[in-house]
């Protein structure tokens, strides 16, 4: 099975090669994706996001999902002293960056409750696989037509936080500003929870996340620096001879 939609802001494709795959759960995978941007997204005036973030919801009284998630954006503000942060002065809560690996993560739990075993989900660009290995690319930060490494992953998670597609729009809660030192970053994890999460706090702290992120248990890191110095830990499964050469 083969599909694509375009959810959340960006495209979500699908591949499932276990055969007599039903239709019926990718069906279900692509309306809890429509359901999360519903209710989470700070984009919607009459989302729960955008209701609580407006006065008009008592934090007691959230649903389970977005207590969820925000206890996962507070876990990552304490954790990076404050780099990460959804909740900037001046600025609408703004929980995305938990929300997007978080919930293709969940999604990534429905296929597998529905007997799917070799898979790749990807959301604009992060990706959760199982039953692999699969090869994801890691697209250069500065040329769109090229790759600057392919990580083979079997069963886990890729995510990617970077300047190319919307500018300078992770902050540093620190400053207020722009976060700088980076070009971009590339976390694999065992989930997208935690890869996106990680790979966004990370590039929030600049260049001392990079040591941020290597320390988190299960998390390998591929950087490249505002100085186009590239970066990687050694358990970064870099696929054969595809990555640039590191220089540590």
């Amino acid at each position: 099975m083969r599909r694509v939609e375009h959810v959340m802001g960006f495209p979500v494709s699908l591949r499932v090669d276990d055969a007599g795959f039903p239709g019926s759960a990718a069906d279900g995978l692509f309306g809890w994706l429509r359901e999360v941007d519903a209710r989470f997204s700070p984009f919607r005036e009459d989302s729960e996001v955008s209701r609580l973030d407006r006065g008009e919801l008592d934090a007691g009284r959230l649903s389970p999902g977005l207590t969820e998630v925000l206890a996962l954006c507070e876990r990552y503000r304490t954790a990076t002293g404050g780099a990460f942060d959804v909740r900037l002065p001046g600025r609408r809560l703004d929980p995305c960056a938990v929300v997007k690996g978080w919930s293709v993560q969940k999604g990534a739990e429905l296929l597998r409750a529905a007997g799917a075993r070799r898979f790749c989900l990807n959301a604009g660009g992060d990706v959760a696989v199982a039953g692999g290995p699969w090869r994801v690319g890691v697209r250069h930060p500065e040329d769109a037509g090229r790759l600057c490494a392919v990580v083979e992953v079997t069963d886990g998670a890729v995510a990617t936080s970077a300047r190319y597609e919307r500018g300078d729009h992770i902050v540093d809660g620190r400053t207020g500003r722009p976060a700088t030192g980076l070009l971009s970053l590339t976390v694999t994890a065992p989930t997208l929870t935690e890869a996106d999460a990680v790979a966004t706090a990370a590039f929030a702290l600049g260049r001392e996340g990079i040591d941020w992120a290597s320390a988190r248990p299960g998390c390998e890191v591929f950087a490249v620096t505002s100085h186009h110095r590239v970066v990687r830990t050694p358990g970064f499964p870099v696929a054969g001879d595809s990555a640039v050469r590191s220089r540590t």
